[in-house]
């Protein structure tokens, strides 16, 4: 099947209030046009010189770009021009650097807070203690150029649905738990990311606002 066949199969199982972001690392500038042509707008990748590489060949005006890998704050600058979303903020440190570099560029660049929630060690991501540390100290708030837009997570790969299911629950509820003791005045504090190609019908049932999608879309990868 087509790229364009399988976006518009994955589109038609969305609610309205969740949105895609075809995860478009490792696949060509071709087939992402193809994927833009069928109407997509948001993209994923998960590394810097990648990114920048199809940013500057994909049309720039419409495109949004979302960074959802492990980010190394030596590659924030390359991407703070124009990125739109961060998912991937797992430390106070890299939130610090992210406000750092969007300053240079006059931007205020959103950014979720990455949680591990899976039950597998190579994940990153705050703990959900990590994370209430971070925010009961404060010093977030000194950082004027990121918005805290929402969580991130990546349930465990398994094909234990109750697990999965449990796994998003939990950062679905952590979520609603801190919007309600840090951001209740915050109107940006709306993103859950949450739901993968074998994943996100679960992550959809459990809340997410954000589904990133790879192989259901483009097929596997090509390098």
């Amino acid at each position: 099947m087509s790229i364009t066949t399988n976006l518009k199969e994955i589109q038609k199982q969305i609610p309205e209030e969740v949105r895609l972001v075809a995860v478009s690392k490792y696949h060509s500038v071709d087939d992402i046009r193809e994927a833009y042509n069928a109407g997509q707008r948001i993209f994923g990748e998960s590394k810097a010189q990648e990114l920048i590489a199809k940013h500057e060949e994909l049309p720039q005006e419409d495109i949004q770009w979302h960074f959802i890998g492990h980010l190394q704050s030596n590659k924030i600058k390359y991407i703070a021009p124009f990125i739109s979303l961060i998912h991937s903020v797992d430390t106070f440190r890299l939130l610090k650097n992210i406000n750092k570099e969007a300053k240079k560029e006059g931007r205020i660049i959103p950014c979720l807070l990455q949680l591990h929630i899976a039950d597998e060690d190579t994940k990153y991501g705050f703990s959900f203690t990590e994370c209430r540390d971070m925010l009961k100290e404060g010093k977030w708030k000194e950082l004027k150029n990121v918005k805290i837009a929402g969580v991130m997570g990546m349930a465990t790969f398994t094909e234990d649905e109750n697990l999965v299911k449990s796994e998003f629950k939990a950062l679905k509820d952590f979520f609603s738990e801190i919007q309600k003791e840090f951001f209740t005045t915050n109107e940006d504090f709306t993103e859950i990311s949450m739901g993968m190609s074998q994943d996100y019908p679960i992550a959809i049932k459990e809340g997410s606002t954000l589904i990133r999608v790879g192989s259901k879309i483009f097929g596997e990868r090509i390098y």
